[in-house]
């Protein structure tokens, strides 16, 4: 039986461990955690809670936690740190409090020692506990003013005599924002265009979009339209493999880029390799990627084996070519300027391409087995771990195949910042945008590396809101926070370096996640879960390091269920808020005005999870809806079509105001197309606005009804998988696209100026 005093220890250590006792949901009503979610949280997160004895064990663990180390794994200063004071921990007697000598270094990243002392003994202890009957104190050091921004290997030493202690941290310091170009911050802002990368169509890609595609469409956005910006989906690697492993917000490695987009005619063997050549050239092969090109829906098994086929050859064409280290005059060729290009890109890389390139070395290895694992978890009990002994043995014998995957990302990374470079050449203020995702796939090569700073037990999700009724569950694993802070953050700052380096701007799906995520146990529903707290203040202060070093802007994408002081808090550091048009409301459901939005905002009309515009007009969205099922009763179903009614009657008010719209009464018939006058007047609405970023969807400029995805769907609506309906080709000279984009530079201008960081 449960007594209080047992509840109160549950509660106690549900609040040590950052969960949430309740939340606020969007409408406004209060959900409290119950003790069922508390213990399967906590038991999740390794904390054995089914007992008295164990509550009390696990609270006095966390009390020897902090008490037994010297100093904290991490530490992010943020702003002035003039009075910042290091906090030290060691055992002591009481009459040996002011007994102790303090010696202690600072090392750049590079290595250099650029701050050491020492202090004499008579420092006073600031508090002290006992631990297990032993004394422990704890003395302050102050910190150097000062320091520039970046990162600090700080070692320490607390000796008295013969008694020392000894302890390393790794020093954040932090700007006090993000970066912004100083041209969008002079200027009227800018604009530019979204699209789903893998959607497009063109004469000669291999039916998905790829990075020669990007390339085209930035050219043309750029030069043509004179857009400051062209923002993709998330480009992290996938499987590629039908149902579960095509949604770009559920990647498998959100630091590797998906090979899919590889233009392979493109990669520099290519034109060497006769016998790549001579199978692209095949009739079959010809056969196979016509009807990929032809096909309505992008076939990622298809392509993906067509792409990995010829990558073989060009590996092999390189390993080739590497072996002819001069050119017959005695210089360096070629070639061997391509194996130090490779090599150097590993070096850089590191751990992460490595671990990467051996999960799906060893994914390939297991897969011949019969019968094949279905995920990792089925591996052989001894390649578990990425640190076992069987794994390093594999890494030694499979070094060939395991290079073979580094390869094949080089060529990804080559090309997809090639495209990045474009912007830059052409003078776009922002450039590529793209997004990162939230969290991966369980059962990917993240899932398998991270494993130690990730909680297998629950699922990432949010609580019901008028766009999911019933709740949302992602099915991938949260970082643990405090594991995450043992490894003084280190795989989020490898994930966010890797990804900011490879644009002008980053959006960070669910920005929320930085400061706190919704957990589901295992197997439960959505409304069983709880919010779990982030250290959040750490975590702001990394992202603005790494968004001022990549000067790359930060967009944190923060719909949904927000608290007002999560934004406040965003705004603090000038990450740019995420503003979709649908949700930009009064109370009273009429729309805000443009000078309402935030400055430091981007702003959109639709997102990948909500109907495109015509799509929205024509009730495209909640006719699926219904069909899917998605609705829980016939009278929400009513409600919801009345209230689009409104809606529309609300939109068209707002753009005779605001969009300079000229039509009089208009019907609210499901029926009715999307005028062009009307999406004219969005987008003057929408370019007026106060935000200094604003981008328009390329699914709206031609006409797409249907959206990209349909949350709380998996095969039963084809998501991820549309293509556009216009080739690429085609878009160059069209009217529609030529006249919006007029629209945009009316009130815009050009967003061509210095690029970032020049």
């Amino acid at each position: 039986m449960t007594t209080h005093d047992d509840s109160q220890l549950l509660d106690d250590l549900a609040r040590a461990y950052g969960i949430a006792d309740h939340y606020v949901d969007i409408w406004g009503t209060r959900h409290e955690a119950s003790e069922a979610t508390k213990r399967a949280i906590l038991t999740a997160m390794g904390v054995p809670v089914n007992s008295r004895a164990e509550r009390e064990a696990a609270l006095a663990s966390l009390h020897a936690r902090y008490w037994c180390r010297v100093c904290d794994p991490v530490w992010v200063l943020r702003g002035d740190h003039s009075d910042a004071a290091w906090s030290l921990r060691v055992r002591s007697r009481e009459d040996q409090d002011r007994a102790w000598t303090i010696r202690w270094s600072l090392a750049t990243e590079d290595g250099r020692v650029s701050h050491r002392g020492e202090t004499g003994p008579g420092s006073a202890a600031l508090d002290h506990t006992l631990v297990d009957g032993a004394r422990y104190i704890r003395l302050a050091l102050g910190v150097p003013a000062g320091l520039p921004m970046g990162y600090y290997r700080f070692a320490v030493c607390v000796a008295q005599g013969s008694h020392q202690f000894e302890g390393t941290s790794l020093l954040v310091v932090a700007p006090p924002a993000c970066f912004v170009p100083p041209d969008l911050e002079a200027g009227p802002g800018t604009w530019g265009l979204w699209l789903q990368l893998y959607s497009l169509r063109s004469h000669r890609n291999w039916g998905v979009g790829d990075f020669t595609d990007l390339a085209s469409m930035i050219r043309w956005a750029g030069e043509t339209l004179g857009a400051g910006a062209l923002g993709v989906n998330p480009l992290h690697a996938l499987k590629n493999t039908r149902p579960y492993h095509i949604s770009p917000y559920s990647p498998h490695s959100r630091g590797a880029v998906n090979e899919i987009y590889l233009d392979l005619e493109g990669v520099p063997e290519y034109c060497r390799c006769v016998d790549a050549q001579r199978v692209v050239a095949g009739e079959a092969f010809r056969s196979r990627l016509e009807s990929f090109r032809k096909s309505e829906w992008v076939d990622y098994e298809g392509v993906h084996r067509a792409k990995l086929e010829v990558l073989e050859l060009l590996y092999r064409q390189f390993v080739s070519d590497s072996t002819n280290r001069l050119d017959p005059g005695g210089g360096p060729s070629p070639e061997s300027d391509r194996a130090r290009a490779f090599a150097r890109y590993c070096e850089n890389q590191g751990e992460s391409l490595d671990g990467f390139a051996l999960f799906l070395a060893l994914t390939e290895h297991f897969s011949k087995q019969v019968p094949a694992p279905v995920t990792w978890r089925d591996w052989p009990a001894e390649y578990l771990h990425p640190s076992s002994p069987a794994v390093a043995e594999f890494r030694r014998r499979f070094q060939d195949r395991i290079r073979f995957y580094q390869y094949v990302q080089w060529q990804a990374h080559e090309q997809l910042m090639a495209a990045a470079r474009l912007t830059r050449e052409l003078g776009m203020v922002i450039g590529l945008y793209h997004d990162f995702a939230l969290g991966s796939d369980p059962s990917g090569a993240e899932g398998w590396l991270l494993q130690d700073v990730l909680v297998h037990g629950v699922d990432c999700g949010a609580p019901p809101d008028p766009f999911a009724l019933q709740g949302q569950n992602w099915g991938f694993p949260p970082f643990h926070p405090m594991a995450l802070r043992d490894q003084a953050y280190q795989p989020l700052i490898t994930l966010l370096r890797q990804n900011l380096s490879r644009g002008g701007a980053l959006r960070l799906d669910h920005v929320m996640g930085l400061f706190r995520l919704f957990w589901i146990p295992k197997g439960q529903n959505a409304a069983t879960g709880a919010y779990v707290q982030y250290p959040f203040e750490d975590l702001l202060g990394i992202l603005a390091l790494e968004s001022q070093r990549a000067r790359t802007v930060v967009i944190g994408e923060d719909l949904g269920t927000v608290p007002d002081w999560i934004r406040e808090k965003l705004a603090e550091i000038c990450a740019f808020s995420y503003r979709v048009w649908y949700f930009e409301r009064h109370p009273d459901g009429s729309w805000k005005a443009p000078d309402q939005y935030p400055v430091h905002s981007l702003a959109v009309t639709t997102t990948h999870d909500l109907p495109t515009l015509p799509g929205f007009w024509q009730h495209n969205d909640l006719h699926i809806r219904d069909r899917l099922g998605l609705f829980p009763d016939a009278e929400v179903r009513r409600r919801t079509w009345e209230e689009r009614a409104r809606d529309k009657a609300r939109m068209l008010e707002a753009l005779r105001v605001h969009g300079g719209w000229q039509g009089g009464a208009r019907s609210a018939d499901e029926s009715q197309d999307l005028t062009p006058e009307v999406l004219d007047a969005v987008h003057r609405f929408l370019a007026k606005t106060s935000s200094l970023v604003v981008l328009a969807s390329l699914d709206d400029w031609i006409g797409e009804t249907a959206q990209a995805n349909v949350p709380g769907t998996l095969d039963e609506y084809p998501n991820w998988s549309r293509k556009a309906a216009v080739c690429i080709e085609d878009l160059r000279d069209d009217p529609h696209c030529r006249r919006l984009a007029a629209v945009m530079r009316q009130e815009r201008g050009s967003g061509r100026g210095r690029p970032p960081g020049s």
